[in-house]
């Protein structure tokens, strides 16, 4: 029997790979950037409402990190659970109009707790194929029966949840879509999901604090505010300008997650420090309920910005506007001229788009000033230039 062959450098197909995607305008670098943002204007964040460095939630973190420490020490089933994180389980669920509320340690493992730990053999999980990948990959590891439907297809997700051999379905989307901006059809896609005996799971990461009344997301401004068929996902990391996510439901559901939750149960709790910040946010947001009207007219105007010099764009539900460039090697061109004109500015390229909608993501802010928009335009302006110098024979 011949003995079977392996390769003399287990990393060469790593290098392989690598450039090939140097060659497709695929390869990734991280970019540290200093305090003052390299002094770029910062339009890549999801600082959405602009409270990053606000004084209120930088005075809620060091509060919080001087009484519990810098980590909370353990799983929050064991000791990772302080009184601010049930305050703040409390506070997010009241926020949104939620009848409970569980805290995690980001907001991918929210994901990956709602939809995995609800799903399982004998329920079938339909999902948007626009889905964010944290969504993506809780599908892969529900070990449950998954069906992607095309974007925004409420029909086709009747026809899936209608045809199901399943005696349990959920259907899970993004409430506002992370690089188009666009929303679901919340309340048709609900009509759906009860007509069929399923749950709706919903991520407001990129709708809380921008979208619905006071920023209290999608489901909210739909009318599907604690419906008991209805689960909300969400991050602290972008309007509340923090770190964690969340999962908010019925009771049912929150009881279910701490009792077989794999994402929850075997993960450290949240930082203390950002738990303190994330109460502050939601303090700012009550006391100030005009910001998520600023941040959605800032992401109008960009729009508009791109538009007036004949860039391709779409319309955005909530902060997030996309600017299409095409392919990888002209988007991180474009990102450059960006740069080069004073503003930071997001780079998509596959697999997070399509192929050929290669683009770039601008986000607004609540707090954006006549001179930013300004550098924007200017930047914008320069964009559109180079794309025309590069398509002309």
């Amino acid at each position: 029997m011949t003995a079977p062959s392996f390769p003399p450098d287990p990393l060469a197909r790593l290098r392989t790979a690598a450039s090939r995607r140097e060659d497709a305008g695929l390869r990734r670098t991280l970019r540290p950037r200093t305090a003052d943002h390299d002094g770029l204007l910062d339009l890549a964040s999801n600082d959405y409402l602009g409270l990053s460095r606000d004084p209120r939630l930088v005075a809620g973190a060091v509060a919080a990190a001087r009484a519990w420490g810098a980590g909370s020490t353990g799983s929050r089933l064991v000791t990772g659970t302080t009184a601010l994180h049930t305050e703040l389980d409390r506070r997010l669920a009241a926020f949104t109009g939620s009848a409970a509320g569980l805290v995690f340690s980001s907001g991918f493992l929210a994901n990956l707790g709602a939809v995995a730990g609800l799903g399982g053999p004998g329920v079938l999980v339909v999902s948007d194929q626009v889905n964010h990948a944290s969504i993506v990959d809780a599908c892969r590891l529900s070990r449950s029966r998954v069906v992607v439907t095309p974007h925004r297809d409420v029909g086709a997700v009747a026809a899936a949840l209608a045809g199901r051999d399943e005696e349990h379905a959920i259907v899970v989307t993004d409430a506002v879509f992370s690089v188009d901006g666009d929303v679901a059809p919340l309340a048709a896609l609900h009509a759906v999901v009860r007509a069929h005996g399923a749950l709706l799971v919903i991520d407001e990461a990129h709708a809380l604090g921008v979208v619905g009344p006071g920023g209290r997301g999608a489901a909210h401004e739909a009318g599907l505010a604690g419906h008991p068929d209805v689960v909300l996902t969400l991050t602290l990391s972008k309007s509340l300008a923090a770190q964690g996510g969340a999962v908010l439901g019925a009771p049912e559901v929150i009881e279910h997650l701490v009792d077989t939750g794999r994402a929850f149960i075997f993960d450290t709790g949240l930082n203390p420090a950002a738990a303190g910040a994330a109460l502050a946010a939601l303090d700012v947001l009550d006391a100030e309920p005009d910001l998520p009207g600023r941040a959605r007219a800032a992401a109008r105007r960009v729009r508009d910005l791109a538009r007036g010099v004949g860039l391709e764009t779409a319309d955005p539900a909530a902060a997030v506007v996309p600017v299409y460039v095409g392919e990888p090697h002209a988007a991180v061109a474009a990102q450059r001229v960006c740069r080069d004109h004073g503003a930071r500015v997001g780079c998509f390229r596959p697999p997070s788009v399509p192929k050929g909608r290669a683009c770039l993501r601008i986000t607004a802010r609540a707090t954006l000033e006549e001179s930013e928009f300004t550098v924007l335009a200017e930047a914008l302006t320069a964009v559109a230039r180079s794309t025309e110098r590069s398509l002309a024979p």
